[in-house]
């Protein structure tokens, strides 16, 4: 046994509750795509996967934590790991083997539609989406957290195996199609129970002292009949006669009634993000019922790159002691979602460097307050008085920035009626109904990453670096007038990612070199450091765009990126309101966009995939986000003429909760993802008396399956069935950046046949 069973027997005391997993240098991703695309083999797949892992526990156990997690490990993602686990295995994919099952739930394969992609709360991971039905049966299929615990073992290290808990597995899925209306996933709870008994019991038969069970759908407003199920389950899992230790975790907001319902059962330890909402400490201290529990006080945020104030954590630390039996202390949630190492960057300013603290440093933050509540502050006075430095650091302040937003005017955010607008880009588009279109992006090709690279390092100098781009951008804009699309883009060949490209060129932004963060599967992103105040010192995309245009009759889009998504896809200081940074790039877009529509430009795309993602959990901070989110984007936007078409695209969230800000964006042309959720948003819309246009996504671009036109004309006619086909537009549901040019070109061509056939339809239904 290792020197941490001791503790791990005891109590938690110091952990985390995850850590990355996709590698350091994205080994994982390129094991992933070798073996997709066939040039390895599955035994090189897991052999990439149990390094990964082994240095992890490794790493962790040498960091001074007490308890390491386990089974955080995945090769897409945990929702799926777990609907594998216990049986959840939509029909379709049955004959398949269990790898190929797994790959074909997560990417589709041949005539197999994967399953729906959408954000994990609201941050920038994606999970699957478990499809369950009355005929689903669960049972214990695989030994994955076994198999990994054993893994652990052989090498001395005991870990705390980690897997989402029975509520939000089945509160995160969905309806399978086909199942009898009113069934919801949560009926099957009973069943699920069953499984993850036999799960904890073996377990138990392992030695293994303690089982994390994440629980973070709990921090959402819950019913009275859902807090009821939490109960029931809880009630029967902690009185199994042989099972580890329960930990469950409930993390990116306060708990809030399921707080007294967990502590109500028989579970020993509840994590709690003391982070996320600073309502969550006085719900915590006051909660009678945790004075026999442990509390494992989540202090340093898993979320943000910035140190940590910690003599201001192990001050809230002491103050809980007396409220509960026995106190851990941890990240917030997992650190799935910032880079590994802080260490690894050496071109960030040293001012803003000792304000950060990557995965790593986190681990040593948590340490350093577990430490200083068992021998005291003094023990480490250092730490202290280095993090109390780095906190004071400011960020970089802009005061012609701040008297711009402080000059702002309600007729800064509006426009003309739609109906006048839409009147007016009749006129000078001259578009057919059903239009059709993409969202921005085309795949980025070899040639193209390594004539970006080449500028990086100084192989091609400008001149040359900018021929490359022309050439790609006629190339892409010529395959377009080849397939028939009506309104073109320039294929964005200069963009490393639709964030980071923005960061690099606006004041306030730092990228990195290697803080990569996974996004789904083997999709990482380099997330920006927002830092200080921000502004546009040049035009970013003006050159690129009008080149495009130059180049053809047809309509080209301006494409940018939208305020509310620079900062949910960035790390975003956090000294000020979210609001006042958001105005912030707001402005710095709404520059840009007068620039294209002085370039000529006839239609511009804020893109906002994330509007979602942001959405506070509890309902009574919703409104606030939503208010100033929209009121960013129209800052953004509102800049133009009544005949420039101003675009905006959303993609892979559940659209229902944030359907009236979607309006209230007032774009004239708002596109969605809609494939994998056969169409749900359309008729959302059409539920609310949705008056623009919209462009839902007809094919799903995050798998390699290649739709035929019957395919696409089927998801046209859902949408034309619930919104006037003068109102639509036809386009996938994402940019193509991570496709192949096999993949995509016979699906363009199908989506312009489709919308072809459709409009004939319509014209035929309206002789009629």
């Amino acid at each position: 046994m290792s020197q941490h069973s001791h503790a791990l027997n005891e109590s938690i005391g110091s952990t985390v509750l995850g850590y990355p997993r996709i590698g350091p240098r994205r080994e994982l991703k390129k094991a992933l795509e070798s073996y997709w695309a066939g040039r390895i083999d599955s035994d090189e797949l897991q052999a990439t996967a149990a390094e990964l892992r082994r240095t992890t526990w490794e790493k962790l156990a040498a960091s001074g934590l007490d308890s390491v997690p386990g089974n955080t490990f995945s090769f897409y993602d945990q929702m799926l790991d777990t609907a594998q686990l216990f049986g959840a295995v939509p029909r379709r994919y049955r004959h398949l083997s269990t790898t190929d099952a797994y790959f074909a739930m997560a990417r589709g394969r041949d005539d197999l539609a994967p399953l729906e992609l959408t954000k994990w709360f609201d941050t920038n991971y994606h999970y699957l989406v478990p499809e369950l039905s009355p005929e689903t049966r669960f049972a214990l299929t695989t030994d994955k957290p076994i198999a990994e615990y054993r893994e652990a073992s052989a090498l001395g290290i005991v870990t705390r195996p980690v897997l989402p808990g029975p509520l939000t597995f089945l509160l995160l899925a969905k309806a399978a199609p086909g199942s009898p209306s009113g069934f919801q996933p949560l009926d099957l709870l009973d069943g699920l129970i069953e499984s993850y008994a036999e799960l904890l019991s073996r377990l138990a038969d392992e030695g293994v002292a303690w089982v994390q069970l994440d629980e973070p759908a709990l921090v959402a407003d819950r019913t009275p009949a859902e807090l009821r199920a939490l109960e029931h389950a809880y009630t029967r899992l902690s009185a199994l006669p042989s099972r580890p230790r329960l930990l469950v975790a409930g993390y990116f907001g306060r708990l809030g009634d399921a707080l007294g319902v967990l502590a109500g059962t028989d579970v020993e330890a509840l994590a709690v993000d003391l982070v996320s909402d600073e309502r969550a400490l006085a719900e915590v201290s006051t909660e009678r019922k945790l004075r026999d529990k442990t509390v494992v006080a989540g202090l340093v945020d898993g979320r943000n790159v910035w140190r940590t104030d910690l003599r201001a954590a192990v001050s809230t630390a002491a103050g809980l002691l007396g409220s509960v039996r026995d106190l851990g202390v941890s990240t917030s949630c997992s650190l799935l979602h910032v880079p590994y190492d802080l260490d690894a960057e050496h071109d960030l300013e040293e001012p803003l460097r000792r304000r950060l603290a990557f995965a790593e440093q986190k681990v040593a933050e948590v340490v350093t307050i577990g430490r200083a509540l068992r021998e005291g502050p003094e023990a480490v006075a250092g730490q202290l008085s280095a993090a109390d430095e780095a906190t004071r650091v400011e960020g970089r302040r802009d005061d012609q920035v701040r008297a711009r937003l402080a000059a702002l005017r309600p007729e800064h955010r509006a426009r003309a009626s739609f109906e006048r607008r839409a009147d007016a880009q009749r006129r000078r588009l001259g578009l057919p109904e059903l239009a059709t279109t993409t969202i921005g992006s085309f795949p980025q090709t070899g040639e193209v990453r390594a004539a970006r690279a080449g500028l990086r390092t100084g192989r091609l100098d400008a001149a040359e670096y900018t021929t490359a781009m022309r050439t790609e951008i006629e190339r892409v804009v010529r395959l377009q007038e080849d397939i028939g699309l009506d309104v073109l883009v320039h294929g964005e060949p200069e963009r490393n990612d639709m964030v980071q490209y923005f960061a690099e060129q606006l004041d306030g932004y730092a990228a990195t070199e290697f803080g990569w963060v996974q996004s789904y599967g083997s999709r990482c992103v380099r997330p920006p450091i927002l830092h200080g105040d921000v502004s546009r010192p040049r035009p970013m995309t003006v050159d690129w765009s009008t080149y495009a245009q130059s180049l053809t009759d047809r309509p080209v889009k301006g494409m940018l990126t939208g305020p509310v998504t620079m900062l949910a896809w960035s790390f975003v200081r956090a000294d000020q309101p979210l609001a006042e940074t958001a105005d912030q790039v707001a402005l710095a877009l709404r520059d840009e966009v007068s620039d294209l529509e002085r370039a000529g430009l006839r239609i511009i795309q804020v893109d906002e995939p994330a509007l979602r993602e942001l959405l506070p959990p509890r309902r009574d901070r919703q409104q606030e986000y939503v208010e100033w989110g929209v009121a960013a984007f129209r800052l953004a936007t509102s800049g133009v003429a009544d005949a420039t078409q101003i675009h905006t695209h959303l993609c892979y969230s559940e659209f229902g909760d944030v359907i009236t800000a979607i309006d209230a964006l007032d774009a004239d042309v708002t596109s969605l993802e809609a494939a994998r959720s056969n169409m749900e948003v359309v008729q959302d819309l059409a539920g609310i008396g949705f008056g623009r246009a919209v462009g839902p996504g007809v094919y799903d671009i995050h798998s390699p399956r290649v739709p035929g036109s019957e395919e696409l004309r089927t998801s046209l006619a859902a949408a034309v069935a619930a919104l006037p086909a003068e109102r639509l537009w036809v386009n996938p549901d994402c940019g193509l950046k991570t496709r192949r040019y096999p993949e995509i070109e016979p699906a363009l061509r199908a989506l312009v046949d489709a919308a072809k056939a459709a409009r004939q339809d319509s014209a035929t239904e309206s002789r009629r």
